[in-house]
């Protein structure tokens, strides 16, 4: 950034009520692709930002933590797809349980039930095609803080233990919305594998780690189970991918 920019940016940004937030944005953009070619703050405005009822609840999960906004935003958006089909809904890795509030928020006046899986143990172990981000034991949640922060959903059923071995509990319900962020090959396939069959005509499968590097091993169970099935895998710039069931 030449000299002259910055101090005209910084000017605005301290004096120009009204040019002080957009300077403050273009600061932050040139600062962050110094430091990293990959940081793309993308444009600037964009009104999603500005949904304090979204990041009012946001925040009781990550009060100092932004990181993953977009990705709850893009989860909550794509609910109103499924708002009027048939079917409970589930989340797999569900961590402090901020994308199944989400979920749960939006179907509170429904008789949906919400199936949440997890082994409250951390991850398991990766394989080879995890790459080496992560270890056994990573992403460990506490079970009665999930459910403290679901306890405003008497719709919530919590199956606790291994993927796939806790999936029995649901064996005979049908679906029309599934988080799935487990992170890992095995995990994410045999989600998949479970649930696809079960998901509603027009219900959707959002597989939360679909699209970093750090996790190599979701990507590739989505590709593999999906590569000969009808629906296509729309990979969107949160990281997140989805499928929406077609009729079978």
């Amino acid at each position: 950034m030449k000299l002259l920019t910055f101090a005209r940016l910084l000017s605005k940004k301290l004096f120009s009520k009204r040019e002080a937030d957009y300077a403050g944005f273009v600061l932050a953009q040139r600062f962050a692709s110094y430091c990293s070619s990959k940081a793309i703050l993308g444009e600037y405005g964009k009104l999603w930002v500005e949904d304090g009822v979204f990041f009012d609840s946001y925040r009781k999960f990550e009060p100092s933590n932004p990181a993953s906004a977009e990705r709850k935003f893009f989860l909550r958006s794509l609910l109103s797809l499924v708002e009027n089909l048939p079917g409970d809904t589930a989340e797999c890795g569900v961590y402090k349980g901020a994308a199944s509030w989400f979920i749960c928020d939006k179907f509170r006046a429904t008789d949906k039930t919400h199936f949440v899986f997890d082994s409250f143990e951390g991850l398991s172990a990766p394989s080879t095609v995890d790459g080496e981000y992560w270890s056994e034991g990573d992403l460990r949640s506490d079970e009665d803080v999930l459910k403290e922060n679901l306890s405003a959903f008497p719709q919530v059923r919590v199956c606790k233990g291994w993927i796939p071995d806790s999936f029995h509990h649901a064996r005979e319900r049908s679906f029309c919305f599934v988080h799935i962020d487990v992170d890992l090959y095995q995990p994410t396939l045999a989600s998949i594998e479970f649930f696809y069959p079960r998901l509603v005509e027009g219900g959707i499968i959002l597989c939360d780690d679909y699209g970093f590097i750090t996790c190599p091993g979701s990507r590739k169970a989505l590709d593999e189970y999906m590569k000969d099935k009808p629906e296509k895998i729309v990979h969107v710039p949160t990281g997140q991918a989805f499928i929406i069931k077609g009729a079978g």
